[in-house]
């Protein structure tokens, strides 16, 4: 149903369950895969079982001067980044009265500021050749809060406001074809366990 041969996708932790389904899915689809994570073991497993289409680029997102460097590396091994999944994040749990300020930080760092800094390294590439796809990887608490996770909680939910902003910067018009594969999409079976939703296909004019 969905076809990426061509295209080349960066992901970021991958080397856990998530990151690695995300990274499989966007292979079987034919693109090339860079797979980036702090554990170089699992990387190296997960590319050794997806075949020669995959690039291992281990990263630190809590090293500045290494996530500014992962979006350049990874056009290095594939020639382009035309889509780039920030899945990766870390959680250091307390209750607010408890929680110290490294505590606070270093989740905001890996989870809201490197996402930011790596939508802004590859950005400028996809807009050059009028073709990209970021996806940021949320979380229900992002919207609902949860007792402990302040400093979580606050990075998810600066990650969707951050991502509407990037996106009323670089939306555009649409193509009826555009729709009509919203409607395939809905009437597939890989959208079985999709009910009661609204799915909005306006090129972010409302991001609800």
């Amino acid at each position: 149903m969905f076809d990426l041969t061509g295209k080349s996708a960066l992901v970021t932790g991958a080397s856990g369950g998530i990151g690695a389904a995300i990274a499989e899915a966007l292979y079987a689809a034919g693109a090339k895969v860079a797979l980036s994570g702090t554990r170089v073991e699992p990387l190296e497993a997960l590319a050794a079982r997806l075949g020669e289409r995959a690039f291992v680029l281990p990263c630190n997102l809590s090293d500045v001067a290494a996530v500014e460097a992962l979006p350049k590396q990874a056009v290095e091994a594939m020639g382009a980044v035309d889509i780039l999944v920030n899945n990766a994040g870390i959680t250091k749990d307390n209750l607010f009265m408890r929680m110290s300020d490294e505590e606070w930080q270093s989740v905001i760092d890996v989870n809201l500021t490197s996402t930011f800094r790596l939508c802004r390294g590859v950005v400028r590439g996809m807009m050059k050749a009028r073709w990209g796809r970021i996806v940021n990887i949320s979380s229900v608490v992002g919207a609902t809060g949860n007792p402990g996770q302040g400093n979580y909680a606050a990075s998810k939910a600066g990650m969707v406001g951050m991502s509407k902003s990037l996106a009323s910067e670089v939306g555009r018009m649409g193509e009826a074809a555009e729709i009509a594969a919203a409607v395939l999409y809905l009437a597939s079976p890989e959208a079985g366990y999709v009910t009661g939703a609204t799915l909005h296909v306006n090129g972010g004019m409302s991001m609800i």
